[in-house]
């Protein structure tokens, strides 16, 4: 049901620093199989964006670049 609902661009960010799901995972301080999820389109919490954010030399008024459906 959630599916690509939540589309999002941490890929496209990702790939453009050349990072691996697994670095971003570990920059961020959070599961690789975290990013997976995210990736694909699924649900996280606002302390987990603002983690990927930060892990992506992003600032906070970045997120709705990256994180399209924020709230």
């Amino acid at each position: 049901m959630n599916g690509n609902s939540n589309q999002n661009n941490v890929r496209v960010y990702r790939e453009k620093l050349l990072m691996s799901k697994a670095e971003l995972a570990r920059k961020a301080g959070v599961s690789p199989l975290t990013i997976d999820r995210i990736e694909k389109g699924k649900e996280c919490r606002m302390d987990t964006k603002r983690k990927i954010l930060f892990a992506l030399d992003l600032k906070l008024n970045d997120k709705d670049k990256v994180f399209s459906n924020s709230s």
